[in-house]
């Protein structure tokens, strides 16, 4: 007779798998969640298997949603559909979006190229963005290329704008230098010298 899994080591090993968590933290959240009232294991337990049910890549830009079809994003039709911002992560978006500046759609790669963790182009979602291109979305005009300004996400702007360079399209980059409020002391040297290359007349 086998004896059944233990059900505190196998969720510690569960949790120890997530980016930023390792198993001393992960044991911690397993007795913290023990100390709650068990309503809370079995509400965060449905919104688990909730997620894993019904959310799923938009099948337009790629970003995550619980809409059949398509996101909620791509459904509006107030959006313009000549301005697409080709960002890495969902949380690109978010702060895009939190900005209340932008009104186009989005394209989500889900990554940049990374060599040293093994991220190649066909991990990204480059192809259902050259589907689309060729397909639905040809009223697009401006592509921004808002991936971050990092070392992979200047390698991934550059390979896109070769790999996009041939269809016709506005290719942009988005601006990046000193935040505002900040001061120049405090900068660092690439990001002081981004900001005077990007400089803008007045």
């Amino acid at each position: 007779m086998t004896s059944s899994p233990d059900p505190i080591r196998a969720l510690t090993s569960q949790l120890s798998r997530l980016p930023g968590i390792g198993e001393r933290t992960a044991l911690r959240l397993v007795h913290h969640l023990l100390r709650q009232d068990r309503a809370l294991l079995h509400a965060l337990a449905h919104a688990l298997v909730d997620v894993a049910e019904h959310v799923h890549e938009c099948s337009r830009c790629c970003s995550l949603t619980a809409n059949e079809g398509v996101c909620s994003v791509c459904r509006d039709p107030r959006r313009d559909d000549t301005v697409l911002c080709v960002i890495a992560t969902m949380q690109d978006q978010a702060a895009i979006e939190a900005t209340g500046e932008f009104r186009g759609r989005y394209h989500v790669l889900h990554g940049t190229l990374s060599p040293l963790d093994g991220t190649r182009p066909e991990d990204l979602r480059l192809q259902p963005l050259l589907a689309r291109l060729q397909g639905d979305d040809k009223s697009v005009r401006e592509l921004i290329l808002a991936t971050p300004p990092s070392v992979d996400g200047e390698a991934t702007a550059l390979y896109l704008a070769k790999l996009l360079g041939a269809h016709g399209l506005s290719l942009t980059r988005i601006a990046s230098g000193v935040p505002v409020g900040g001061d120049l002391q405090f900068a660092d040297k690439p990001t002081l010298a981004r900001a005077i290359a990007l400089r803008r007349v007045l």
